[in-house]
């Protein structure tokens, strides 16, 4: 096959597939484009999840009329004269493509007017073709209308995800660059509805009331760290407030939204001993350093970018938010609990690293044992109908395991665990018998959640509505707690909402009977009681009397064992009651 050269609207689709690859990635290109024209108020508006359209209004700079055409060609941009330009970027974009990209696979409109011109500009941009340059009316600003995106690249709608997913990304995208610019009013409007709304007063910890609400933003700590050229500010949770994941750790460089793992691992590097296993802080970071010290121009979408320093970024990043931890924070007391220990120690959950069986789970070889010999079962809960003997109640230890006894031996029992066996199956009975018992609040309690996460949870609350909740839209972004589960009366309803929706994955559609099961296992987690929490004797027998009762008892919803079992034939074993065989 011969080698040609590509036509133009070929090799303006390939260059557009780099740049914008789904419709949140227009929304970032035109914002990006009106934070460099020193916009102080940007309107964003979506419908049909940025596919059917997305508008993006501002009030900056604008374009000149004979400059508009310009504008929306290949490599055309006032951000770049020279290639050493490249190694100290100061704006968002600099590249010359978004415009052109986004015009090239969907129906373009571009309105503009600069604050000396009486009039303003329309031009119309149908993949990748130009129309004649009209004059209108408007304001000072710019307004870019996409519609129909992808229209003339039907694959590339085929690769997008579900509605809800789109849509969510965009709410996110908008919300972080409104937490990184408290300066600018911004608005986000959804199928014709608001979903964001902030003032522009340059308050940060005002934006953040508007997004997770005003007690999270209470509680978030402020961080300002300042060493040599480098600045590190925004805020952080304290260990009392994490999530399940690691998508509300957000980082920005000079302005920049980016995704780097290295700045990532730092933060939670820095939260190291103070966070249980698998949890993870709310984070709003920005790094400002010397353009010189960090390179944009190594992706396409601008989305990574490479450090001078890496290991000097790591290391202040760390520093920064251990200091402000430290400074607001408790320090752990993290010495070993001696079994003789006081009241107080014994609440802490912490285990004594003496009380370890002196056959850990290792390789016969390795124990020196009999390939017969009887060894420490750790329950998995392979076979569904293993019901348990009847146990008798020992005791609890370091308030977080219940030692009980049965015919074949002893078992320690993780109590969160095993608690959340019983109210998961409990609850599940209850549902499938339509009958969940519901509890109404003497005082309905209002949750703010961000955009994406209200979405999220407006699409689960018929499963909610089974499960026995009774919640209702209050508002953007707002819900009101009228009712929960009699199961979990006592817990905390805005935990319970938080846990719907922060483990859902970006495209997580399962059918209706599995998205029941998993919200179930996940509130029963939340609200089963926790390692550390002393129970009172009959609380202990109650708990232990429930479990017996279950099909599954031997692990936890999630697949965790509630149980390690220690038969008495090996206790004698390794008290010297029996030799070798």
């Amino acid at each position: 096959m011969p080698i040609r050269i590509l036509p133009d609207h070929i090799a303006s689709q390939i260059a557009a597939g780099e740049v914008i690859e789904r419709p949140a990635s227009v929304v970032k290109e035109l914002v990006e484009n009106a934070l460099d024209a020193h916009a102080g108020e940007i309107l964003v508006e979506i419908r049909g999840a940025g596919k059917r359209l997305i508008a993006v209004t501002d009030n900056g700079a604008g374009v000149p009329k004979d400059e508009l055409g310009l504008a929306v060609s290949r490599h055309a941009t006032s951000k770049l004269a020279r290639a050493e330009d490249l190694f100290s970027i100061q704006t968002l974009g600099f590249r010359g493509e978004a415009l052109a990209s986004i015009g090239s696979v969907s129906r373009m409109a571009v309105e503009s007017r600069p604050s000396d011109a009486e009039t303003g500009s329309r031009l119309q941009v149908e993949g990748g073709k130009l129309s004649d340059l009209q004059e209108i009316g408007m304001p000072q600003g710019t307004r870019v209308v996409v519609q129909d995106l992808f229209y003339n690249v039907p694959a590339r709608l085929k690769f997008l995800k579900t509605d809800a997913t789109e849509r969510r990304q965009i709410e996110a995208l908008v919300t972080r660059y409104a937490l990184a610019y408290p300066e600018v009013r911004w608005e986000l409007i959804v199928d014709e509805k608001p979903s964001l709304q902030t003032s522009g007063n340059g308050d940060r910890r005002e934006v953040l009331a508007s997004l997770y609400g005003v007690d999270v933003a209470k509680q978030m700590l402020a961080v300002d760290f300042r060493e040599g050229d480098y600045h590190i500010h925004g805020f952080i949770s304290p260990i009392s407030l994490t999530r399940s994941n690691r998508r509300e750790i957000t980082v920005f460089v000079n302005g920049r939204w980016v995704k780097d793992a290295s700045v990532a691992a730092a933060i939670i590097r820095a939260y190291h001993t103070l966070l249980m296993v698998g949890r993870y802080p709310i984070v709003v970071l920005f790094l400002e350093m010397p353009s010189e010290a960090v390179d944009v121009n190594v992706h396409p979408a601008k989305a990574e970018v490479r450090f001078r320093e890496g290991d000097l970024v790591f290391t202040r990043t760390q520093r920064a938010v251990r200091r402000a931890l430290l400074a607001y924070s408790p320090v752990p007391d993290l010495r070993p609990r001696q079994f003789w220990g006081s009241h107080n120690d014994t609440e802490s959950g912490a285990v004594d690293p003496a009380w370890q069986m002196a056959a850990e789970i290792r390789t016969d070889a390795e124990a020196g044992l009999n390939p017969d010999q009887p060894r420490i079962q750790i329950h998995t809960g392979t076979d569904e109908h293993d019901r348990l003997p009847l146990l008798r109640l020992i005791g609890q230890v370091a308030a977080t395991y219940l030692v009980a006894e049965g015919p074949d031996g002893l078992y320690l029992i993780d109590q969160h665990a095993a608690h959340e066996r019983v109210l998961f199956e409990q609850l599940m009975a209850q549902q499938a018998q339509k009958s969940v018992p519901a509890q109404s609040l003497l005082e309905p309690v209002n949750v703010v959640l961000p955009p994406e996460k209200a979405r999220v949870l407006e699409e689960q609350l018929p499963v909610l509505d089974k499960l026995g909740f009774d919640v209702e839209p209050f508002g953007p972004n707002t819900f009101t707690v009228r009712a929960i589960p009699a199961l979990i009366v006592g817990g905390d309803p805005e935990a319970a909402l938080n846990v719907v929706v922060e483990d859902f994955e970006e495209d997580e559609t399962p059918l209706a009977a599995e998205i029941e099961a998993k919200l179930t296992a996940r509130i029963c987690k939340r609200m089963a009681v926790k390692g550390g929490q002393t129970l009172s004797s009959e609380e202990q027998r109650a708990l232990l009397r429930n479990l017996e009762n279950c099909q599954s008892p031997r692990t936890c919803p999630h697949g965790r064992p509630t149980m390690i079992h220690l038969s008495a034939d090996l206790l004698e074993r390794q008290f010297g009651r029996r030799g070798a065989r």
